[in-house]
C-alpha cells in the first residue's frame, strides 16, 4: 500500500481517529527530539466539549512506540479510573485529570522533563526572559510554579491546575520538576513545547558565557509574543510535516 493511500484511509474505526495519529506523531517526534524521559512523561487531548474526557498515553510505554490505536480514552470524572485493568499512570491521572477537569481551555497538554525546560525549573529564578525572539513569545505567557509539592499524585494535581486558569497562561515551569504545555490542538500544544525548549537552551547558554544578556523591552516583548500568537498556521504546518515524514519512515503510528 503506498504512502499516499495510508494517509487517505482511516486504519481503524476507533473514535477520534485523527486526533488519536495527531497525538500519536507528537509522541513519537518528542522522542526524536530526546525531551522524552524513559517511560515516563504524558500528553493528553480533551475529545469532548467540556474537556473532561481525554486521549492519553497508556502507562509506561516508550514514546518512539505509541501508536494511535495504544492510546487510553479516560474520564476526568471518573474516580475508578486508576482501579480498571488498562489504568493510567497515577502521576499522570494526578496531573491531566486535574487539569481536563479544572482547566477546558488546555485542550492539549504535554508535560516533558526536556533539559532545558528542566534546568530552567532548576534555578531560584526560573522565569524566561526575552533575550531573543523565541523567548519572547512566552513574555507574560509563562507562570512558575515555585512549590514543587513531590509526585503528581491528585493533590498535586489539582494545586498545579490551578496555575493554568488564566487564558494567557500556555506554559507553567513547574519549579524543581520539568515543564508543562497546554494548547488548543495537538499542534498548538507541540509548537509551543518545542519552541519553549529552544528557547530556554538559548537561555541557558547564554547564561554560561558569563555575559551580561541583550534583554528586549517590555513593550517589544509584548508586541512580539502577541504577533506571534496571531501567526498564522505555523502549528498545524509545523505538525504536518512532521506527520508527512513519520509517513515515509514509520507509518505505523498511524496504526
Amino acid at each position: 500500500m503506498s504512502i499516499a493511500r495510508l494517509h487517505k484511509e482511516p486504519l481503524s474505526n476507533l473514535p477520534f481517529y485523527e486526533e488519536r495519529v495527531d497525538l500519536a506523531a507528537a509522541f513519537r517526534w518528542t522522542a526524536r527530539l530526546n525531551m522524552h524521559e524513559a517511560v515516563a512523561n504524558h500528553f493528553s487531548l480533551s475529545v469532548n466539549e467540556d474537556g473532561t474526557k481525554f486521549l492519553m498515553n497508556p502507562n509506561q510505554v516508550h514514546f518512539s512506540r505509541i501508536k494511535a490505536s495504544d492510546l487510553l480514552l479516560i474520564n476526568a470524572n471518573d474516580p475508578e479510573t486508576l482501579s480498571g485493568p488498562n489504568a493510567p499512570d497515577p502521576t499522570a491521572w494526578g496531573l491531566h485529570g486535574a487539569i481536563h477537569r479544572n482547566v477546558p481551555h488546555a485542550r492539549c497538554v504535554m508535560h516533558v522533563h526536556s533539559i532545558h525546560a528542566t534546568v530552567l525549573a532548576s534555578l531560584a529564578d526560573s522565569t524566561l526572559p526575552p533575550i531573543d525572539q523565541n523567548s519572547a513569545m512566552f513574555f507574560n505567557r509563562h507562570v512558575v510554579d515555585a512549590h514543587y509539592g513531590g509526585l503528581a499524585f491528585e493533590e498535586e494535581g489539582e494545586r498545579c491546575s490551578q496555575l493554568l486558569t488564566d487564558l494567557k497562561v500556555k506554559v507553567m515551569v513547574m519549579g524543581n520538576h520539568g515543564v508543562m504545555v497546554i494548547g488548543d490542538t495537538v499542534a498548538d500544544a507541540f509548537n509551543r513545547m518545542f519552541y519553549f525548549e529552544r528557547a530556554a537552551e538559548t537561555y541557558i547558554k547564554a547564561l554560561w558565557t558569563g555575559r551580561p544578556l541583550r534583554t528586549l523591552s517590555d513593550a517589544i516583548a509584548e508586541k512580539t509574543a502577541a504577533e506571534m500568537d496571531d501567526y498564522p498556521g505555523q502549528a498545524e504546518r509545523h505538525l504536518a510535516e512532521l506527520k508527512a515524514i513519520l509517513d515515509e519512515e514509520e507509518p505505523v503510528y498511524r496504526n
